[in-house]
């Protein structure tokens, strides 16, 4: 999708907001939760690891776009 402009779902757009404020910082699991959806819990957890993973595919035309897994903390969006 390189190139092409992409209209995001509000949940992705607030999501890839909050990555964006964080940049190269560990965005904590449970504050993205909380920020994005106002309430924390497994099915929000699965929810939001949907959505990462759409904004991952969406970046993935930019090798110096990641958003790299922090093992037991959260996330971090990395921009070379």
């Amino acid at each position: 999708m390189k190139g092409k402009a992409r209209l995001l779902t509000q949940k992705e757009a607030d999501l890839l907001q909050l990555f964006a404020r964080h940049r190269g910082e560990i965005l904590e699991r449970d504050a993205a939760m909380t920020a994005v959806w106002g309430r924390q819990g497994y099915f929000v957890s699965r929810s939001m690891d949907v959505y990462i993973s759409r904004l991952r595919k969406y970046l993935a035309g930019d090798p110096r776009v990641e958003i790299r897994n922090i093992h037991g903390r959260g996330f971090k969006l990395l921009v070379r």
